[in-house]
């Protein structure tokens, strides 16, 4: 047994349910709390749980200073996932707390849902199911990928993934991303360009950003009329990018023909008229939860307790998905 000591307090739900990294987690520490309730901690909840802890594994749990104030006793907090968004870099490092995080874990398993995802608004799949399920049984014409232009935003680690998965279908990829990313567009025939660009000129955009003061409302009721008519929206990265009541009304009138997201401003989402329309299609944020990807994902998480840095605001933006 590890001759590790302090208490190492759990809140991810997902990882607390999985056993392969509870025994991987309580083998290489002697003293490990779970999360057992099945729910998301939050506020007082996740004050209290994570309580007493020096070291603690988290996904999508705000982590702020309304949270670390009341700690003391925590030093390091390893996430489990990618995202950022959910964590204050800020008061991170005014309580003096270390961050562990490793990019590109669920990549693959992301990447394969986008993917299903504009295959499936492409070719009419999703609308066909449902029109099935409501016992219609008509054959909808749906269109071909082959030969589509296709708007990556965000080449991080998930929108390269993506990248040999279209390459087949003969699309030509644009791309967009808060960084330049020359050599690797001049290597892979994908042409950089601006957002402006990327939206008008795509048959489909896809999502591979990270939620930050830069993305946020990003694609708003402006940037999503630049769209093509007809065009095809799929977010697989975090909600909060996307005006989500602009995007009803577009997809209300079919000046974008679908949309698929797996992500959302607030999860579960409130406003649910998305939901109400035929040509929206969602699943609840399963991108990152393979079976493969929930392993990775936790071993990097359990890794990173014995090798976190100090989470500089200004690393922030050096975080990509």
């Amino acid at each position: 047994m590890s001759s590790n000591s302090g208490l190492i307090a759990v809140a991810s739900r997902s990882f607390s349910q999985d056993e392969f990294l509870r025994n991987k987690l309580s083998e290489k520490y002697p003293s490990v709390k779970f999360n057992e309730t099945g729910k998301s901690l939050q506020g007082d909840e996740l004050v209290s749980f994570l309580k007493g802890a020096e070291k603690a594994i988290v996904a999508l749990e705000k982590i702020n200073d309304d949270t670390l104030k009341y700690l003391p006793d925590l030093k390091v907090i390893s996430k489990y996932g990618v995202g950022l968004d959910n964590i204050s870099f800020e008061d991170m490092f005014k309580h003096n707390i270390q961050l562990a995080w490793q990019g590109g874990v669920n990549r693959r398993s992301v990447a394969e849902l986008a993917m299903h995802f504009i295959l499936g608004c492409v070719r009419g799949s999703f609308h066909s199911h449902h029109e099935v399920q409501k016992g219609t049984w008509t054959q909808f014409k749906g269109q071909n990928l082959s030969g589509k232009t296709i708007g990556i935003l965000g080449l991080g680690y998930v929108g390269q993934e993506l990248v040999p998965f279209l390459k087949p279908y003969g699309v030509k990829i644009l791309a967009y991303d808060l960084f330049p990313k020359d050599d690797y567009c001049i290597a892979n025939g994908i042409q950089q360009t601006t957002l402006e660009n990327v939206l008008k000129e795509s048959d489909v955009v896809t999502i591979h950003l990270p939620l930050t003061s830069k993305t946020k409302a990003l694609l708003n009721r402006e940037s999503l009329m630049l769209m093509k008519k007809g065009s095809f929206l799929v977010n697989t990265a975090r909600g909060g990018m996307v005006d989500e009541s602009a995007l009803y009304d577009l997809l209300s009138t079919r000046h974008i023909q679908s949309a698929a997201f797996d992500v959302f401003e607030k999860e579960p989402p409130v406003d649910q008229k998305l939901f109400s329309l035929d040509n929206f299609f969602s699943t609840a944020h399963i991108g990152g939860s393979s079976i493969q990807s929930i392993r990775l994902m936790g071993q990097a998480a359990i890794e990173g307790l014995s090798n976190p840095k100090p989470a500089k605001p200004e690393n922030f933006f050096n975080y990509p998905l």
